[in-house]
């Protein structure tokens, strides 16, 4: 099991790993040693994810996600397999902490009468610094 907190974890046998070659770090290795990660995880099909937040990593996933709902991590930052797999962990486990947070809901609300009359008197005070710039006009 995966701890994310706020009682959330995920079972480690919904993650899929597959080793790929990357590009980067690791000199001729890198031609040789599968040292990238492709971290795989169904998240429309997890059972230890809430709906709530199901659908809000879904949200927050953008190009990793599929068509089929699993979110694609690749991580080939490091020359290192275990280090890639561990970044790949650590990235989903953030992803899925970001979603598990559920935004504050915004109650709509109105400027009060004191602000209303300040703009308005804002307003006018411009409009006369403006008026005083323009030519006198001549009367007839």
């Amino acid at each position: 099991m995966i701890a994310l907190g706020d009682g959330l974890s995920v079972d480690e046998a919904e993650l899929e790993e597959r080793f790929i070659l990357a590009s980067g770090p690791g000199g001729q290795n890198v031609n040789k040693v599968a040292s990238a990660v492709q971290l795989r995880f169904d998240a429309r099909r997890s059972p230890s994810l809430p709906a709530a937040v199901r659908l809000r990593l879904e949200r927050l996933a953008g190009g990793r996600l599929t068509n089929e709902g699993v979110i694609v991590i690749t991580a080939a930052r490091f020359a290192s397999q275990e280090r890639n797999r561990a970044d790949a962990r650590q990235r989903l486990a953030e992803l899925i902490r970001r979603a598990a947070v559920a935004p504050k809901v915004r109650r709509p609300t109105r400027p009060t009468a004191a602000a209303r009359r300040e703009r308005m008197e804002a307003k006018a005070r411009r409009a006369g610094v403006k008026a005083k710039r323009s030519r006198p006009k001549l009367e007839d």
